[in-house]
């Protein structure tokens, strides 16, 4: 897809939201080289930045951005967007500690509720996505469940549940093989394997 009307799309499905976990699109305009966008301010900067500096979440909290996430993905399913790109680095802390969904560029408006296109972060795909023998079949708004799920390992273990080179990420994804270290509840293990993740 073309650039420009990638963030189009963008500009236009994120300018439809309005919820508190994601980032407000005021406006936006443009010249002949640059397309601003006037976004909320989201003061306490990109969540990824804090994971990396803590090294992972404790679980009060890792279940306190979860929730916040899994409400945002609700509204978002609700008006049929689908995110697809869901990682610690598209989501971003308002003043209060508040998170913010933002990053619209892979979202899409689907009403039908299927899709078939291959976009997002490589360690945050889903199966439908990644596996070679699927990729052909039509996906819904369970992949951005999936990355719920990818996401909440991420907050507990400090790094994505499948990461590894491209290739072997690829092949972990598919085969569901990811390890849950000890460290991480029963219960914490329990909900990512509800999610889908194994």
């Amino acid at each position: 897809m073309a650039k420009g009307k990638q963030v189009a799309r963008e500009i236009e499905i994120q300018s439809n939201l309005r919820h508190p976990n994601i980032l407000q699109l005021y406006g936006h305009f443009h010249d002949r080289k640059r397309i601003i966008l006037c976004l909320e301010y989201a003061g306490k900067g990109v969540l990824y930045k804090r994971l990396q500096k803590q090294g992972r979440f404790p679980e009060w909290k890792a279940a306190q951005y979860i929730a916040q996430m899994a409400t945002a993905l609700r509204y978002l399913h609700r008006k049929h967007v689908n995110h697809r790109d869901i990682k610690p680095e598209n989501i971003l802390v308002g003043l209060h500690g508040e998170l913010k969904m933002s990053d619209f560029g892979w979202s899409v408006h689907a009403p039908s509720g299927r899709r078939l296109t291959q976009c997002g972060t490589l360690d945050h795909f889903p199966p439908e996505i990644v596996d070679p023998k699927r990729q052909e079949k039509l996906y819904d708004g369970m992949v951005d469940l999936w990355s719920l799920g990818a996401l909440l390992y991420e907050f507990l273990v400090g790094n994505a549940p499948f990461e590894d080179t491209p290739v072997m990420t690829q092949r972990r994804i598919v085969k569901g093989d990811m390890t849950v270290p000890s460290f991480v509840s029963p219960e914490a293990k329990d909900l990512i394997q509800k999610v889908r993740l194994s």
